[in-house]
């Protein structure tokens, strides 16, 4: 089978290196664009999440460049998710399209899901094979997630614009390329080292915005409209606070190969005072993290982003205003979908930089007049 699978993030690169190692054939559909969201916004309901046009029509288009096998995630909990491969297989039964469906349903278990699917999919029954499948995976998801927290450090701080992720994208190529741990290991150092060649003012005055909110939107360059590599411009030091290595230790590893706290029990903590049960999605986290960076002072200011109608995170969207009056903490919500302007998105991002600038130069004349 040809085998596709929606995007998320880098998170392509990872599966693409599970499913070659196995001996299978991989067909990534074009990374998200203006065509891919008027293919899923135009077969799907009105009011769905933004999230759930995308990965339709990523399907769509990998059905086009020859996919007959599709890969989806069937996820415990209140959000709309657990639903997608349900409602995603109807619809594309209803345009006429025949393909196989194989779901990582997690409501069954975790790694030995992945390890039964992945055996589906590629009818690689090799249980050494399917473990290193599986492992490297999870080394590039972890590789890739390191690598993002160099590349943002250096893009707020770089002397030409666009230097740092020309340097960036060469070493995703060799990434990308990578099908050993020997070479999966040899590329993040190499994409490192061209990071780090990037020339920088060390001394620039940077300021720190924690990006917190729904995972999907906050991974995917196209529906957030860059919004990291747009702060970066404006001399922002990123800290992403839901990465795809938080979700794989959450949500795959089992508890017993876990080591130390997972970012969600962190933030669960954090958000007590705030929400006490889960309402779905991660808005529990989103909660949380923004508690949590005005209590612990680790970023000027947060950027929440959350798709239209996503239920989880309007109920968030809802609580930060407490949380941001009792932690003093500035918070800048952003509700993406397919009519999303890049024009007034940027002006949004521009004006709250500037807030946060003038709020830490208030602050350090406070501290030297003290």
């Amino acid at each position: 089978m040809k085998i596709a699978f929606p995007h998320m993030g880098r998170l392509y690169i990872a599966l693409s290196a599970a499913i070659r190692i196995l001996g299978g054939e991989v067909v990534v559909p074009p990374y998200n664009n203006k065509r891919t969201l008027e293919l899923g916004s135009l077969n799907s309901p009105e009011a769905v999440c933004f999230p759930y046009k995308l990965i339709l029509g990523n399907y769509m288009e990998a059905i086009e460049n020859g996919a007959d096998a599709l890969l989806m995630i069937d996820s415990p909990g209140i959000c709309r998710l657990g639903q997608y491969s349900s409602s995603l297989r109807t619809t594309l039964s209803d345009l006429g399209y025949d393909v196989k469906f194989i779901n990582f349903d997690l409501y069954k278990g975790k790694l030995k899901e992945l390890y039964v699917k992945f055996k589906e999919a590629t009818g690689n029954a090799n249980p050494i094979t399917l473990i290193k499948a599986i492992n490297m995976a999870i080394l590039i998801i972890n590789m890739l997630d390191d690598i993002d927290k160099v590349l943002s450090y250096y893009r707020a701080r770089e002397l030409n614009p666009g230097d740092t992720d020309k340097r960036y994208y060469r070493g995703l190529r060799e990434i990308e390329a990578a099908l050993s741990y020997k070479k999966a290991l040899k590329a993040k150092k190499n994409t490192i080292e061209y990071i780090k060649s990037t020339p920088i003012d060390p001394e620039k005055d940077i300021v720190t915005v924690d990006l917190v909110g729904e995972v999907y939107v906050v991974l995917d360059q196209f529906s957030n409209l860059d919004v990291e590599k747009e702060l970066g411009r404006l001399g922002v030091h990123v800290n992403r606070q839901i990465n795809l290595s938080d979700w794989v230790k959450s949500s795959i590893m089992p508890s017993a190969l876990r080591f130390g706290e997972t970012h969600e029990e962190k933030a669960r903590k954090s958000a007590k005072s705030f929400l006490k049960r889960d309402v779905g999605g991660d808005a529990i986290e989103s909660v949380g993290d923004v508690a949590l960076a005005g209590k612990e002072h680790s970023a000027d200011g947060v950027v929440h982003l959350l798709p239209f109608t996503c239920m989880p995170e309007i109920v968030a969207q809802n609580i930060l205003p407490n949380v941001r009056s009792e932690e003093d903490i500035p918070v800048l919500s952003l509700v993406l979908d397919e009519h999303m302007g890049k024009a007034g998105y940027i002006t949004r991002l521009e004006a709250f930089v500037d807030l946060l600038r003038r709020r830490k130069r208030k602050s350090a004349l406070a501290a030297v007049a003290s």
